[in-house]
């Protein structure tokens, strides 16, 4: 391929590095000329372990050059990446300038060249962002075919960026639709890279960045925390890591339900209380619980839009699979709706009523003494034939749900429960 990266800074000095090893002629671009002729001259304008050998191979071979003049640049490559900075604003707003210079650049040099070209966005923007592009700057040559865009986020760390673009952690391409990308990208995104739409490739960067930042954070505050109780937290975290079936796993992943149950609010309310107790500060932590209620009451708002009159619950418990009902969010979304005078039936197969002891029973004789006669085990009878159906666990077996439900009913998936899609009923995601 021959490829044009626009700005060269850590991303843009880093993938024409690692293109040009590939065997592919890159041209460099960069409004700043001490950038441009480093980079013409194989010298690496940045610290970077391995790229300056790169680059200096590069240049001795022909396939890495460099220039301010855009319009060249597109007239010697077929597909260029963007990869300029989106820094921010004082008000912490995402800076897109250079962005849209580049691409206003980029797409004037395609309309005169008249050859079809391909557009790569590496820069971080925020979701919508690329799409805003696509609209205000290049409508005409997307609709006429001359123009290709794809969004294709960067997960190189700072010193071992190279190591990074060879082995990347995770690889994702997005295209208009997240229809598969043209096979003979597959040199530049990988055979393997999964295709989404452009605001999901735009958001994965941010929630991968939040994540980590939340790790960061998260081993920090038990790091204060630990070391004011005498605790050594290295070797706590250190083996918390050695859990990689929940610790370090995709379960909890999953946006749903909010936590409930007799460990997580009680947990993190103590580790909180401790905290405030010996004057150590922990604002991620003391975040937790309030996160969460925000979450459910958007769950309950969620649920009191959607509810006309009938209403049932499947699963009440606060996870599949058990019939502990302590601090389950289900709980607290049936008082809500028999509060409004909604008609409730829940059914729960786990739910055994004259079962429940200690403080199992006593959540449900304070909060919900009448929960037997809403309870049943017949799911036709509980579904009725209309009303909103909240699937908040998988309670009951797809292929019992499908004939029972009808265009009448509406289903709120809680848990993102795929197969609710392809049942008779209107569907609605909680948080998709």
């Amino acid at each position: 391929m021959r490829v044009s990266i626009f700005g060269l800074g850590y991303v843009g000095a880093v993938t024409a590095g690692c293109l040009t090893k590939e065997g592919h002629t890159v041209v460099g671009v960069d409004v700043q000329a001490e950038k441009v002729e480093s980079l013409a001259s194989g010298v690496s304008p940045i610290v970077e372990p391995g790229l300056g050998d790169l680059l200096t191979e590069a240049a001795k071979n022909g396939l890495l050059s460099a220039t301010q003049n855009h319009e060249e640049a597109i007239a010697a490559t077929g597909l260029s990446l963007v990869c300029v900075g989106t820094p921010s604003a004082e008000s912490g707003e995402l800076n897109l300038q250079y962005v849209w210079e580049v691409v206003g650049q980029i797409a004037d040099a395609v309309r005169a060249s008249g050859e079809s070209h391909d557009l790569v966005l590496r820069s971080t923007m925020l979701p919508g962002s690329t799409q805003k592009i696509a609209d205000e700057l290049l409508d005409d040559l997307l609709e006429s075919g001359k123009l290709r865009l794809f969004f294709y986020p960067e997960f190189l760390r700072e010193g071992t960026a190279v190591a990074d673009f060879d082995d990347p952690s995770l690889a994702v391409v997005g295209t208009h639709d997240g229809s598969t990308f043209p096979g003979e990208l597959s040199a530049l995104f990988g055979g393997d890279a999964p295709s989404v739409n452009w605001p999901g490739a735009e958001m994965v960067k941010y929630a991968c960045n939040a994540f980590h930042a939340t790790k960061v954070t998260f081993a920090n505050e038990i790091g204060r925390i630990g070391k004011s109780m005498g605790v050594d937290s290295q070797s706590v975290m250190g083996l918390l890591c050695q859990d990689t079936r929940l610790n370090l796993s995709p379960y909890y992943l999953r946006p749903g339900n909010p936590f409930g149950g007799s460990c997580l609010p009680k947990d993190v309310r103590a580790l909180a209380h401790e905290g405030r107790r010996g004057g150590v500060e922990l604002p991620l932590i003391d975040s937790l619980l309030p996160s969460n209620e925000a979450h459910l009451a958007k769950l309950i708002e969620q649920t009191k839009r959607l509810a006309k009159g009938r209403v049932t619950l499947l699963g009440l418990s606060f996870k599949s699979d058990t019939d502990d009902l302590r601090e389950s969010p289900m709980v607290e979304v049936a008082q809500h709706l028999l509060g409004r005078g909604f008609e409730l039936s829940i059914y729960d197969p786990q739910l055994k009523l004259a079962k429940l002891i200690g403080t199992n029973k006593r959540v449900i004789d304070e909060k919900m003494p009448h929960l037997a006669s809403l309870l049943t085990d017949d799911l036709a009878a509980a579904l009725g034939r209309e009303g909103l159906v909240i699937a908040a666990q998988k309670c009951v077996d797809i292929e019992m749900l499908k004939p029972l439900l009808t265009a009448e009913h509406t289903v709120l998936d809680v848990n993102g429960w795929s197969e609710l899609r392809d049942l008779p009923a209107q569907y609605e995601g909680f948080c998709w």
